[in-house]
């Protein structure tokens, strides 16, 4: 009979966190610069809300949401990153799920966001209910897909 290993479940922990707390921010770029490479820009982290992901107390992702440019009500998922080994766990779904949680109470209708040569994150965009489509005037690279959910308020 072949023996069975028993894996702990993985505990994970969404908080939002105060961006202006500088250990905070320290700990947001360093997320970003593990997550994102060079790959994209370091976001203005005091703009909008911030949240971070840990396991047993050890950061493993973050996730943002700004006020977006396309008008009252929208907000714009700035970023969602989640350290390469701890991919597969769904952590990308389960942030966006606690960022559309604060953003109903707080009065948007819609969140959008953007891909770019990222199918894992078009497809959890897919799985959460976002949709595609093309914003009058594109805010991201030529090959970028946009997102965008109504969530009601």
């Amino acid at each position: 009979m072949a023996s069975q290993i028993l894996r702990r479940p993985r505990r994970f922990r969404i908080n939002e966190v105060d961006a202006y707390d500088p250990d905070i921010m320290e700990v947001l770029k360093d997320l970003h610069a593990r997550t994102f490479l060079d790959r994209a820009p370091l976001p203005d982290f005091e703009i909008g809300h911030w949240w971070i992901t840990t396991e047993t107390g050890r950061p493993t992702a973050f996730a943002g949401l700004i006020p977006s440019a396309l008008g009252d009500g929208i907000g714009y998922l700035s970023r969602v990153g989640v350290l390469r080994e701890r991919c597969g766990y769904g952590l990308q779904r389960r942030m966006i799920r606690a960022i559309e949680q604060r953003a109903r109470p707080s009065g948007l209708y819609c969140i959008v966001s953007d891909t770019t040569d990222n199918i894992v994150s078009a497809n959890n965009f897919i799985r959460c209910g976002y949709s595609l489509f093309q914003p009058v005037q594109p805010w991201a690279w030529g090959n970028s897909l946009y997102w965008r959910k109504m969530i009601g308020a």
